[in-house]
């Protein structure tokens, strides 16, 4: 576990406060890759000033590391993952992490050297699909919205390509570790690519793919969230976190460092949770 502080400020965090007052003097914010470096950002912004937060970014490798960091108080606050993350990893290690905050829709993207568009896609293709459940079950859904597949009612984030009930081209599938997506374009004729691996190597989800998610109800388990503590969820200077987020200088910031591929989500957590 690699940590570093971007602003220095009072090691008093949310959760070490015991005299029973809502006011903290520094919020330690735990993240990892493009979002440590969006907190960083924050950390020093003037938006951060003028709501008057006063924040510690730590870099932590790993998102059960993250997680286990919060649950356990070393952090206030982490940011990297995604509403069905936590619930699963709440559901796996019996936590009670609470979202408190929407950021950002990151699109999983279907990309093709062979095509130019998907109607272009010839029976018999081969796709390259994660070889981890979450992401699979992901871009099966992302080949159903894009009208290649049809599953089940009842799919979820366990589905696999067994539970495929149409396939109209006659897809293959082969697995493969995601992070290799970009690499192995020219072996294959379809490549699902979540947008961080894509972005690390030069795609941009919105121009490159041949189809993308969409922030909408059928994506809304892949929005990713701002988490704390249960007990500190409703605390009011946690809770300023999401508004600066979504501030006018922060989204700026984004835009320009991420050119659109972290489409903002400002959604209350009951839309999640409905």
């Amino acid at each position: 576990m690699a940590a570093c502080s971007s602003i220095e400020g009072s090691s008093e965090t949310a959760s070490s406060k015991k005299d029973g007052s809502n006011e903290i003097q520094s919020i330690v914010v735990g993240a990892q890759a493009s979002d440590f470096q969006v907190w960083k950002f924050i950390a020093q912004s003037d938006a951060a000033k003028e709501a008057g937060v006063t924040l510690e970014v730590e870099e932590i490798i790993g998102g059960p590391q993250l997680n286990i960091a919060t649950d356990e108080g070393e952090v206030d606050v982490n940011a990297f993952q995604s509403w069905a993350y936590l619930n699963s990893f709440n559901k796996e290690s019996k936590s009670d992490l609470t979202a408190f905050a929407t950021t950002y829709l990151e699109p999983m993207g279907i990309y093709s050297d062979k095509f130019d568009s998907m109607e272009d896609v010839t029976e018999g293709s081969v796709v390259a699909i994660a070889n981890n459940p979450s992401n699979a079950s992901r871009g099966l859904l992302l080949l159903e919205a894009a009208g290649l597949i049809t599953l089940p009612d009842n799919f979820d984030a366990l589905g696999t390509t067994s539970d495929i009930i149409n396939n109209p081209k006659d897809l293959t599938f082969v697995e493969i570790d995601d992070t290799t997506g970009p690499r192995i374009l020219q072996d294959v004729d379809l490549v699902l690519i979540g947008n961080t691996i894509a972005m690390e190597s030069g795609l941009n989800v919105l121009k490159d793919s041949l189809f993308h998610e969409e922030v909408n109800d059928e994506t809304k388990d892949n929005i990713n969230i701002l988490v704390t503590q249960n007990e500190n969820a409703d605390n009011d200077d946690i809770l300023k976190l999401g508004d600066l987020y979504h501030s006018e200088e922060v989204q700026d910031y984004i835009e320009e460092q991420f050119d659109g591929t972290k489409v903002p989500v400002q959604k209350g957590i009951t839309y999640l949770e409905n």
